[in-house]
């Protein structure tokens, strides 16, 4: 059985300024989690075709424990405060994994 925490949230933002200054935002929050947080297994960032001002992050976890890691890091809470100035719209779906192939087995 596969163990994990996830998470889909999808940004929608305010313009085209807008998105390039998230995805400075995002350049910057990436380097953090990928140099401290060894329980995030993956943190992806789309582009959304067709929407340029849409953003879809994928992210995966060991353990809710990671995600909660994740959440207490300083890149992440600037993230989480920075990001108000260029999003419109946030919505989070959180993720139970049933199944899988891959690096999560």
């Amino acid at each position: 059985m596969t163990r994990g925490f996830g998470l889909v949230v999808r940004f929608t933002l305010r313009d085209a300024e807008a998105a390039e200054a998230f995805d400075a935002l995002v350049t910057k929050v990436l380097e953090g989690i990928r140099a401290q947080e060894p329980g995030t297994l993956a943190h992806v960032v789309h582009a959304v075709a067709g929407e340029p001002h849409a953003r879809l992050f994928y992210e995966l976890y060991a353990d809710r424990a990671a995600f909660d890691h994740h959440e207490q890091q300083e890149h992440t809470r600037h993230f989480l405060k920075e990001r108000e100035k260029y999003v419109s719209d946030v919505h989070v779906t959180f993720l139970r994994s049933q199944d899988a192939a891959g690096a999560w087995t």
